[in-house]
């Protein structure tokens, strides 16, 4: 989990556009507060190009996207920004998108190599996904909003000594929202099939949020996530974990990362049942949530016997306080109280301890200039 102050910093964002034509360019600084010594060559201090891509509107309907770019769609559960870790997500792709009014459909494709060469390379790409193809389609019906989802993405390893394979894996399913008045509610569905190295995948994600506004001030939200795992004692070699793919993986199941976090594959899924409390007063903002956490899969202990399902329970508060326009403050402090099953699936010995996070982040989101 991040422990460490360090910038995330896009140090230029330049957006041109003309009558049909748009390009991005975003300059990011990602590295560790004072990694980088003063006399530093400028090649060494971690600039990288975060998006780049150009687009052209075919008509006012049709359009196409092309060059390093952000793929961000509902909430952010399965494709995300991730906007918290020291860098962001992108990818190489490009994108056709069908927008009529209340409606859009984007088809994106993508293929990924390590260098430009004409025959096959000998060793696997393993850098990300090897191709990747998806269709996103969207539509508003009143109060109602639906997506639907299909994302194939295409994985290369190792099949022989002197054989390279790509297995796929297949993720689909539905998000709709519902927005009236005071109610706020969203659920999401989602499966996955395929295969990832040989083993097929079968799994399930379900997640329901309900919110409600008591006031212009207070909005209390009650949600659960269910992500599917697979029992210790299950001697297949199938692939029963859901996993979110490309999600903002950060903003769900706890501030403090135990899952989900670059440690979700074949394990042994989640439940994780929360309350949010949403507090605002001028220019600050409050949250208090709490993590009801438990495995809904078997837990072995090292003798064999089955462990209780519950993993723990954790505490989320944040509070934030808008400077002005461009600056905006945040801090939070988050608990947990773990359990010997989190010590067993996790493999340490300090879940049933004292384990908290204090952070404190200050942004800056200036608009120095645009050009049109």
């Amino acid at each position: 989990m991040p422990h460490h102050l360090y910038p995330n910093v896009p140090v230029l964002i330049l957006i041109i556009s003309q009558e049909r034509l748009k390009t991005k360019l975003t300059i990011q600084n990602v590295r560790t507060w004072g990694d980088v010594a003063t006399t530093t060559a400028a090649d060494k201090n971690a600039i990288s190009v975060f998006e780049a891509w150009a687009q052209y509107d075919l008509s006012s309907e049709w359009s196409t996207r092309i060059g390093r770019q952000v793929i961000a769609y509902d909430n952010q559960r399965i494709f995300g920004e991730i906007d918290w870790s020291q860098q962001g997500q992108s990818h190489d792709a490009a994108l056709l998108s069908f927008h009529p009014k209340n409606h859009q459909l984007d088809l994106g494709v993508a293929v990924n190599a390590n260098s430009e060469n004409l025959l096959e390379p000998k060793t696997p790409y393993t850098t990300n996904y090897k191709t990747m193809q998806y269709a996103w389609y969207h539509t508003q019906l009143n109060k109602i909003g639906m997506s639907l989802l299909f994302l194939n993405t295409g994985y290369q390893f190792q099949k022989t000594p002197t054989d390279l394979a790509v297995d796929y894996k297949q993720t689909f399913g539905t998000y709709l929202t519902f927005k009236e008045k005071k109610w706020d509610t969203n659920l999401g569905i989602y499966g996955q099939s395929g295969k990832t190295a040989t083993k097929k995948v079968n799994a399930l994600y379900a997640g329901v949020y309900v919110g409600y506004t008591f006031t212009e001030q207070f909005k209390a939200s009650l949600g659960h996530e269910f992500l599917s795992g697979k029992d210790q004692d299950d001697s297949s070699l199938d692939n029963k974990s859901f996993t979110p793919i490309f999600g903002t993986n950060h903003a769900f199941n706890g501030f403090m990362d135990y899952f989900y976090v670059g440690n979700h594959q074949n394990n042994v899924g989640l439940n994780d049942t929360y309350l949010k409390l949403n507090y605002t007063s001028n220019k600050w903002q409050f949250a208090l949530i709490p993590h009801y956490f438990n495995a809904p899969s078997i837990v072995l202990d090292t003798d064999g016997s089955k462990m209780n399902a519950y993993f723990g329970t954790e505490i989320d508060f944040t509070t934030t306080y808008t400077v002005q326009k461009d600056i905006v403050a945040s801090a939070g402090y988050s608990q947990m109280f773990g359990s010997s099953t989190l010590e067993r699936v996790k493999n340490v010995t300090n879940a049933t301890q004292t384990n908290n996070w204090v952070w404190v982040m200050v942004s800056f989101s200036p608009r120095i200039f645009t050009l049109k």
